[in-house]
């Protein structure tokens, strides 16, 4: 049997009693929480002296406090997570050093806070996290997410948003050039980066494939 969480499965087991599959929804479930393992697990390798555990910790407790991207509130979900995240590992007595290190990587994890990693596991984490928002996967989440709002999938008069203003809550399409063909530009390791550029091409090769059937060319 496949261990998606290995090699800190133990551990993994014990925190996944927190996670409410029932809160999650689609893009944030527990095959988002295994993916963004395996892009941190991935870039660990890449670098020296970092705290695994302390990554597989903050995969699977960065969106324990589930906010809807549409709420007002969105800009203070990682916040919330990091909080519940201190009450989570508790038992598991950790140092104060490490709880604040699981922490930081979770508060700083999100686009939406705005707020720079200042540690290595924390910009490791932010690429992981940001990866799987773009490529392939970044596509089928963008529109996932975009159904759950009750968003069309683009405008019809003008998809490319070339007369109008970008509205993302409103139109799937233009999320990509709101956000995800954004996202590559800040990434902080190096394999992070080389991962995301290619991820990023095969968005604008998507994006523009569908552009072109949808407007006829």
């Amino acid at each position: 049997m496949i261990e998606p969480f290995a090699p800190h499965q133990d551990l993994a087991n014990v925190l996944l009693g927190a996670f409410d599959a029932n809160l999650a929804g689609g893009s944030h479930d527990l095959a988002h929480i295994a993916r963004v393992w395996r892009n941190a697990a991935h870039i660990a390798r890449t670098e020296a002296g970092i705290d695994t555990e302390l990554l597989l910790a903050a995969a699977i407790l960065h969106d324990c406090v589930p906010v809807e991207k549409s709420s007002p509130q969105r800009p203070f979900a990682s916040r919330l997570s990091a909080a519940r995240a201190r009450e989570i590992v508790a038992p598991l007595q950790w140092t104060a050093y490490r709880v604040d290190g699981l922490a930081h990587v979770i508060e700083t994890h999100s686009f939406s806070a705005a707020l720079a990693p200042a540690t290595l596991e924390a910009k490791i984490f932010q690429d992981a996290d940001r990866l799987d928002a773009i490529g392939a996967i970044g596509v089928a989440r963008c529109f996932h997410v975009g159904g759950r709002m009750h968003g069309a999938l683009y405008h019809l008069g003008d998809p490319g948003a070339e007369a109008r203003a970008l509205d993302d809550r409103a139109y799937a399409l233009d999320h990509f050039p709101a956000k995800l063909f954004k996202l590559s530009g800040g990434f902080f390791t190096a394999e992070g980066k080389r991962m995301a550029a290619a991820r990023e091409a095969l968005m604008r090769d998507y994006v523009a494939s569908l552009r072109a059937e949808i407007e006829g060319e």
